[in-house]
């Protein structure tokens, strides 16, 4: 089995954090699990005065920032996970990464630190689960 743990660097992503060691725990057969992180692209503009090895450093700097509240809780737990960090539109990134996994379970939060907040869900979860071809768990 193969668990894609999609990230925000969230309180809530940590929950679902919490939430895959828990389903770690339970399983006799130990799932596969990777930490993904989508961060949005930079503008054109922000991105030329950057230069590239200052974007790459950016997302690098917000993956390092996104994965570190799910790190600890999957270590402690004595979950083995590899960490992915993805730059593209959250959605559809995450909704490709898993597609191209060949993922059986997709696990995240149900909202994140976006600016935009929808009324029970966050817009890239609402995304999600109208369009993945597998499982979502939504931990609030």
């Amino acid at each position: 089995m193969r668990i894609v743990l999609a990230v925000d660097g969230s309180p809530i992503s940590t929950r679902a954090a919490r939430h895959v060691a828990s389903l770690h725990r339970q399983l006799a057969d130990k799932p596969e699990v990777i930490v993904l992180y989508a961060d949005a692209p930079l503008l054109r503009s922000v991105a030329m005065s950057l230069g590239t090895r200052g974007v790459d450093k950016y997302h690098a700097d917000n993956g390092r920032v996104a994965l570190k509240g799910a790190k600890p809780v999957l270590s402690r737990a004595k979950v083995a996970f590899t960490e992915k960090v993805l730059v593209g539109d959250p959605a559809p990134t995450i909704l490709k990464f898993v597609k191209s996994s060949k993922c059986d379970l997709l696990v995240m939060g149900s909202r994140g630190l976006g600016a935009f907040k929808n009324l029970v869900l966050g817009s890239v979860a609402t995304k999600i689960l109208s369009m993945c071809d597998v499982p979502v768990t939504i931990v609030r």
